[in-house]
């Protein structure tokens, strides 16, 4: 796609190996935060080719600890971690580091958490299945445009499935508030929010 190119003034992005993305500034933190261990090993060493030092953790209060002591410039976190939210990750991060880097990565993809990582101060918000290079490239550039809806229509269920989660996100994705918002028994609400989107 390409052989050389200039992102940032601090970051020079360049083929390696034929394929391979590398960052030239290898003094660079990175904390990932997913807990599928495969692909948080397999991105975590294509991340480190590509000149990050990463900082892989498996939990939220693993990434904390991390981020504690280390003060990450980039971060890539999944939206679900176990039973948690990478969100609530977002706001220590940008505490320890104003300047911090942060891409958010799902396999939970849709409209309402991207509008929300981004207002909390992601990049920008990938969609898995992905690869190193998109994530290189998404920390590193400083011109790319918030995540947009595509032109396809959604699914009536898929729409009904974004309004509940864009109503939970703005509750500050407390079930009770959210479930009385929307006129509907908390429990029928927890069954929703604990399974996957709905296909498009």
């Amino acid at each position: 796609m390409f052989s050389s190119m200039i992102i940032n003034p601090r970051y020079e992005i360049e083929r390696a190996d034929g394929n391979d993305v590398k960052l030239h500034d290898r003094n660079e933190d990175l904390l990932l935060v997913d807990d599928d261990g495969p692909f948080r090993r397999s991105l975590s060493q294509a991340l480190e080719r590509r000149g990050f030092t990463v900082l892989p953790a498996e939990t939220l209060q693993e990434a904390r600890m991390l981020a504690s002591e280390h003060r990450p410039t980039f971060a890539v976190l999944d939206l679900r971690v176990g039973n948690q939210n990478g969100l609530d990750l977002l706001d220590t991060l940008r505490k320890l580091r104003p300047d911090v880097r942060i891409v958010m990565v799902t396999g939970y993809g849709n409209i309402a958490s991207a509008v929300m990582a981004t207002k909390a101060g992601a990049v920008d918000y990938l969609a898995k299945p992905l690869d190193a290079d998109d994530v290189v490239n998404a920390l590193c550039q400083t011109n790319r445009e918030p995540p947009t809806i595509r032109d396809k229509p959604m699914s009536a269920s898929r729409v009904r499935w974004e309004h509940i989660l864009r109503v939970y996100e703005q509750c500050d994705r407390n079930v009770s508030d959210t479930a009385r918002r929307l006129n509907m028994h908390r429990r029928s609400l927890q069954r929703i929010l604990s399974k996957r989107a709905p296909r498009e």
